[in-house]
């Protein structure tokens, strides 16, 4: 099966170079990358980057904490253009299901990402909670749950279970630590992962042989210990 590649990312200048990229299908943004990329107006900083983008599909996250505001806050989003996806937690910070959120967005059919997803029993609570017509991207964070010393890829397999009858959903794999991490996604059915730029360009470079990695890392020793001038 094929996957999607999604740049995640919110600095300009990298979605100028990815946006020319043909690997590169869409963006994922949210509100940390936005903050280390410098944008001091959150919807003013948006429209520059959908200057560039303006087709591939990009996601800008809802940042409000309750739902009355996240709505407003996505239906505004959404405006922005026919390639943007609302990016909407699974929870607030009170620990409250989105649900009442995804399903007002989801029913005026605007397009959703629905992020910081961990388990099965999550990706189940948000298909009772869309329809069957309506794109929605499920974003499961795979590094973030592996950085607990737990496995993801059991609720990658029953995530993409449970979906396999709604034609409108894509389950992604987010929070990519290692170029590795597309083989995995690639061999579990994932419809697309979002990468970093530096791991994008680690993928690109995909084919070299152990002998080929062998001698770049003997040579980089070698190139090292000459630059330190050591002598024993």
């Amino acid at each position: 099966m094929s996957i999607k590649v999604f740049c995640d990312i919110a600095d300009l200048n990298n979605i100028k170079k990815f946006n020319n990229n043909n690997f590169v299908k869409g963006f994922t943004t949210n509100p940390s990358l936005m903050r280390k990329a410098g944008a001091k107006d959150y919807e003013s900083y948006s429209k520059q980057l959908l200057k560039v983008c303006n087709r591939k599909p990009i996601s800008f996250e809802v940042f409000a904490d309750n739902p009355k505001l996240m709505i407003e806050q996505g239906v505004k989003i959404n405006s922005w253009g026919k390639n943007v996806y609302v990016k909407v937690p699974v929870i607030n910070s009170k620990k409250q299901f989105t649900g009442k959120v995804i399903r007002n967005l989801n029913s005026r059919n605007i397009k959703l990402n629905i992020t910081a997803v961990y388990t099965a029993q999550q990706t189940a609570k948000i298909l009772k909670a869309i329809n069957k017509k309506t794109k929605v991207i499920i974003s499961i964070f795979a590094g973030r749950a592996a950085d607990t010393g737990k496995d993801p890829v059991p609720e990658f397999i029953k995530s993409i279970k449970i979906a396999k009858s709604y034609k409108n959903v894509q389950i992604l794999w987010a929070s990519v630590r290692e170029p590795y991490n597309y083989i995995q996604a690639k061999q579990l059915g994932c419809h697309i992962i979002t990468i970093p730029p530096s791991i994008i360009e680690k993928i690109q470079k995909f084919g070299k042989s152990f002998d080929q990695l062998t001698q770049e890392t003997v040579k980089n020793f070698l190139i090292d210990s000459r630059k330190s001038k050591f002598k024993l």
